[in-house]
């Protein structure tokens, strides 16, 4: 079962004799990269880059599913960098607009 299982995916319209099944594995890279990041000091941060991360997250999940066939690998990175890119985004505003104290009165 198991190999009948690979074989489906190895002959899939996005599947890895395809670049619809490479482009998102490599883009995984950006993801990586963005929790690489979640430990750089916020001041540091780039609003255009989180939101250029988020924007592109957002915009081909969507496509990743309404086009044909699926491509479920193109969903789940572009889910991950729209996580990522929001998560930081909410840091660097929460550093560059809110002051340490209205933040720890917001996180009791």
């Amino acid at each position: 079962m198991a190999a009948s299982k690979l074989q489906a995916l190895w002959n899939h319209p996005a599947g890895p004799k395809t670049i619809h099944f490479w482009a998102p594995t490599f883009k995984w890279g950006i993801s990586i990269a963005n929790i690489a990041d979640f430990s750089k000091p916020p001041e540091k941060l780039s609003y255009p880059q989180q939101i250029a991360v988020t924007a592109t997250g957002v915009i081909w999940s969507r496509y990743s599913t309404v086009i044909t066939p699926k491509n479920w690998n193109l969903f789940s990175v572009n889910i991950a960098m729209a996580g990522t890119g929001i998560y930081q985004l909410t840091r660097k505003i929460q550093h560059d607009y809110f002051s340490k104290e209205e933040v720890a009165a917001a996180k009791e």
